[in-house]
């Protein structure tokens, strides 16, 4: 397993799939192509009638969490270009103890 992961505070994201156009950009991928993220969107509507809707980056197996970008000490290109700053690439070990410090995250690793 990638001692690697993503952490995504998905509290702030906005759903405005920056992540996934840098994704395609750095891999030329084509339009309408599901590169290596895609943000999923749920909507729950609450019982005073009012929406709540979540968004939450995912990552598919496509991704590889920009390799070639981390080798040269850069950021992968999600997280750089992320408006809300709701991605954290970095060791697991490390992002393991910001977890508790956020209300609405999830780790992803690739295993």
């Amino acid at each position: 397993m990638s001692e690697y992961g993503m952490l995504i505070d998905y509290e702030y994201c906005t759903g405005c799939k920056t992540c996934e156009v840098a994704c395609k950009q750095e891999y030329t991928r084509p339009a309408g192509k599901v590169g290596g993220v895609e943000v999923l969107e749920f909507i729950h509507t609450l019982p005073n009638d009012k929406l709540l809707i979540t968004n939450i980056p995912t990552f598919t197996r496509a991704c590889v969490f920009c390799a070639g970008r981390v080798k040269q000490g850069l950021a992968p290109a999600c997280v750089k270009h992320c408006m809300a700053n709701c991605l954290t690439f970095g060791k697991i070990k490390d992002l393991q103890k910001i977890i508790p410090k956020k209300r609405k995250a999830i780790l992803w690793t690739k295993g």
